[in-house]
């Protein structure tokens, strides 16, 4: 397994001080979140690190699921070019959040979900092209947003072969097990933070004493299904990074 960091906690610090942070700390793999200010990354700061890039496609702004056409294919073309961006760095991962239904559209429920199918099968026939995965992120327990259901989220990528980013936070706060969150095989990619159940609080691993995330038993079950990819701490604070680096360190040998 890839011990990953995302760039959220640090944001929006420029990415060569989060690359001699990660440098620093042992690291040697990072999720670029690719909206400003990481839109643009320049190939020569790449160079100068011994470090392996996954992309997570924008989160601001943008609805594949939305009934306005314009903002649909705005969003398709901004997750292509997430997805060309990965192709450019040799990244063969990139995280896409599926769309939420905007507030009028809950009377258009159908239409909303066929609109979200279509945009994701779109990219997701682009990702092939391009030789890279994408993988389509589970969300947290918010109102409006789709594939909160881990079930529902594999029948989709099947549809449309595609893969799954696990975030366990997110199916922690809907209440899943470990034993559901790691049904599926087309998990190619991971997120991890922590959580009461509550709120998708994006905490440290651990920092839950009480309803938090059974991290040894998600251990143990990537181990026993070979799981090799990469596994992003994905937290919300830079504390937080170091602190939950040195709590996977508690399941190494396990």
């Amino acid at each position: 397994m890839k011990i990953s960091v995302s760039t959220l906690p640090f944001y929006p610090s420029p990415l060569k001080d989060i690359f001699n942070h990660l440098v620093n700390i042992n690291v040697n793999y990072c999720e670029i979140i690719n909206e400003y200010p990481y839109d643009s990354i320049e190939h020569d700061l790449l160079d100068s690190y011994d470090i392996e890039i996954s992309i997570h496609a924008p989160l601001s702004d943008l609805n594949l699921a939305s009934h306005n056409e314009v903002i649909r294919k705005t969003s398709i073309s901004e997750i292509k070019k997430s997805m060309d961006t990965a192709f450019e760095i040799d990244s063969g991962v990139v995280v896409v959040h599926p769309g939420h239904i905007p507030i009028l559209g809950r009377r258009f429920k159908d239409k909303i979900l066929q609109y979200n199918k279509d945009s994701l099968m779109e990219c997701s026939l682009y990702a092939q092209e391009m030789g890279v995965k994408m993988c389509v992120e589970n969300m947290p327990n918010i109102e409006g947003l789709l594939y909160k259901d881990l079930k529902e989220l594999e029948n989709l990528v099947l549809d449309i072969d595609a893969y799954i980013t696990l975030d366990v936070g997110h199916a922690h706060n809907n209440r899943f097990t470990i034993k559901d969150m790691l049904k599926s095989s087309r998990i190619e990619h991971i997120h991890l933070s922590d959580n009461d159940r509550s709120y998708d609080s994006h905490n440290a691993l651990g920092y839950n004493k009480e309803n938090g995330l059974d991290f040894k038993s998600l251990i143990n079950g990537l181990k026993r299904i070979n799981f090799n990819n990469f596994l992003v701490v994905e937290v919300e604070h830079p504390k937080d990074v170091e602190d939950s680096l040195n709590y996977l360190k508690k399941f190494e040998n396990n």
